[in-house]
């Protein structure tokens, strides 16, 4: 039996030496002959191979067993390294051109589970009320755990229309709760946009893709039509992230100068610097940035730049800390290797891995609801008294005319959304302080 073994591992040897060369090759190149060849540590991979090749249950192919072997060698690394076969690949790039058919989530690893980094908006994950930090352990009747990240994106994306039943576990939730969903073509639309209030301007970002900059200028253009800006909310919560020069040019569309993010590694091409050119989109009109736990990679970039330069407040809560840099590097069988090449850090220097961004008014998850007083418990005024003196200046309206105002109905609309209405008043009270030493100035001149 064993002149039998080592017979079959000569040949797996001989299966092996291209690798063994290569690996030769390029530990020779890089350090010439400072490293050593781990050739114990080659020979137990080649005896583990030829153990499963003979003694396991079912025949495996070689192919088979040499690509588990290079995605659990970068699986092994960090959560965001990972193997890439051509057919990957193709969607990975077709993932960040912002159209592809799924469900609409960012995901990531964690303790062999998928863990959602945020819903896009607008999509079948949002609209089933999808969470960020939900752990995905089922994919309908599939345990997720033993899937590599790729494989459970694969089966979650799919034909249009048809269904697919997610078991989450999420915190505060006594039992994992059954979510079934139905694929689409995920059309993301990067930038939205909105006024709040006369003045006010609201900007979102959804994730991060090679247009988001021509979207963002568009945006902001629509918004001074309406009228001249005192303040804009860029609203970056439960942005999972995306292209790197996409945030590098989001956040130089805030900033005149200076360093906006650099990015640091062993090799010289990952150590880059990223300077922000003359010109500000807004012209210093204030700003607040919204961030949550859902605020990933490039949002976390612009946030930090932002943050840094003292070019806007940021609001809400300590955001998810991925402060990695990925680099696709192509492979002579058509896929690539996903791999982390360097970390980034903020014009301050400081690394966001692990930490994240601490936002400057920091509040916890609140919503906020108008009380709708009954008729009986209005508070009493002037106006409810007996013959009370009417207002001078008043004008004489007919009864049954008066009618909610747009203000009404949008201070109705942020309410919904407490960390949105808070930015406003940050904005409002920035407005205030700024007319008062205006006029504080005017009086000593």
């Amino acid at each position: 039996m064993r002149i039998i073994t080592n017979l079959f591992l000569l040949g797996v040897g001989a299966l092996l030496g291209l690798l063994l060369g290569t690996c030769t090759s390029v530990l020779a190149e890089r350090s010439r002959g400072a490293e050593t060849i781990p050739f114990a540590e080659l020979k137990t991979f080649t005896e583990v191979f030829g153990r499963i090749q003979q003694d396991y249950v079912e025949p495996i192919a070689d192919k088979t067993l040499l690509e588990n072997a290079i995605r659990g060698m970068l699986s092994g690394l960090d959560p965001h390294s990972s193997y890439l076969t051509p057919d990957e690949l193709k969607e990975l790039r077709i993932g960040t051109t912002g159209q592809f058919g799924g469900l609409g989530i960012e995901v990531g690893m964690e303790n062999g589970f998928i863990k959602v980094i945020a819903p896009i908006d607008d999509t079948p994950a949002q609209k089933a009320g999808i969470k960020p930090g939900d752990l995905i352990i089922r994919l309908d009747d599939k345990p997720v755990k033993g899937m590599s990240l790729e494989e459970a994106v694969k089966v979650m994306r799919g034909e249009p229309g048809t269904q697919i039943t997610l078991t989450i576990v999420r915190e505060g939730q006594d039992k994992p709760l059954k979510i079934t969903l139905t694929r689409a073509v995920i059309k993301v639309k990067s930038v939205k946009q909105q006024i709040l209030e006369p003045g006010y301007g609201y900007l979102r970002i959804t994730s991060f893709q090679s247009g988001t900059s021509e979207q963002l200028t568009k945006a902001v253009a629509k918004l001074k039509e309406e009228g001249p800006l005192k303040g804009v909310v860029l609203d970056l919560r439960n942005n999972p992230g995306g292209v790197l020069n996409a945030a590098v040019a989001v956040s130089d569309a805030f900033l005149d100068r200076g360093l906006i993010v650099y990015t640091d590694g062993r090799i010289e091409e990952s150590k880059m610097k990223f300077e922000a050119t003359p010109g500000d989109i807004l012209t210093g009109i204030p700003m607040v940035v919204l961030i949550n736990a859902g605020s990933a990679s490039a949002a976390e970039i612009v946030a930090g730049a932002l943050q840094d330069h003292k070019r806007a407040i940021l609001l809400g809560q300590k955001t998810f800390g991925k402060g990695s840099v990925q680099t696709i590097l192509p492979l002579s069988n058509g896929g690539g290797v996903k791999m982390t090449t360097a970390r980034y850090y903020t014009p301050s220097g400081r690394s966001i891995q692990a930490e994240g961004i601490v936002p400057d008014l920091t509040l916890g998850m609140v919503r906020l609801e108008k009380i709708r007083e009954a008729e009986e418990f209005k508070p009493l005024t002037e106006a409810d008294l007996s013959r009370h003196l009417e207002n001078g200046n008043k004008e004489s309206k007919p009864e049954g005319a008066a009618k909610p105002n747009r203000e009404d109905k949008e201070e109705d609309g942020l309410l919904e959304d407490y960390h949105l209405h808070e930015a406003l008043n940050v904005l409002k009270a920035i407005n205030i302080l700024k007319d008062t030493e205006r006029s504080e100035q005017h009086r000593g001149s």
